[in-house]
């Protein structure tokens, strides 16, 4: 097999790339350095010259899940702009929107790594949705700064239902293999959440 020579991080892109695509077509359990390195068309001597195991694969997978899912949940701290609900909304908008691109693989590769039982990925699993509620956290906040959230409103509880929210209607979207629109649903449930944290 000819290999063209590529980068260290553009194949361990390409790996990982390949580690996600395999799992949300068979699942995790079937995933094997042999199927990666098909996939990506290199050997297998080749995926142990940039991780060590399986294991680390999936552990290099799960820092880059982490990384889009949190730079899609923008804090708004940068933003001279009030935070209003309607920034709120827009941002998660976004959000779906880029998971709609991806298909939603990024909860449901989470999902299938917590089912392989590993105790070391699935804290790393926890610690990343901890990170993202806290950045759902951290944008109610700003909402509650701004006057356009409740000031008696429980954040973590907030953001945790907001979590919930969106990981659900990810599941339900990806598991009807694209069987609506997921906006358009999102829009709908949104306004219950609006009346929920809006003052009154």
């Amino acid at each position: 097999m000819v290999q063209k020579r590529e980068t260290t991080e553009v194949r361990q892109q390409q790996i990982i790339d390949a580690a996600g695509s395999l799992i949300s077509k068979y699942g995790s359990e079937h995933l094997t350095v042999k199927r990666i390195a098909e996939e990506v068309g290199i050997t297998e001597a080749a995926i142990y010259r940039h991780f060590k195991s399986k294991k680390s694969i999936l552990s290099f997978l799960l820092n880059y899940i982490e990384e889009s899912l949190l730079n899609e949940i923008s804090s708004a701290s940068t933003s001279s702009e009030p935070v209003t609900l309607e920034v709120i909304e827009e941002i998660i908008r976004n959000h779906f929107s880029a998971i709609s691109i991806r298909k939603g693989i990024s909860f449901q590769i989470i999902a299938e790594i917590i089912s392989l039982g590993d105790k070391k990925l699935n804290k790393q699993a926890y610690q990343t949705i901890d990170k993202y509620i806290s950045r759902l956290k951290e944008l109610l906040a700003y909402g509650v700064r701004d006057g356009a959230v409740r000031h008696d409103v429980d954040l973590e509880s907030s953001a945790t239902l907001l979590f919930a929210l969106i990981q659900g209607l990810v599941n339900i979207w990806a598991l009807s293999d694209d069987g609506f629109n997921l906006i358009k649903k999102f829009t709908s449930l949104w306004k219950i959440y609006r009346e929920a944290v809006a003052p009154r």
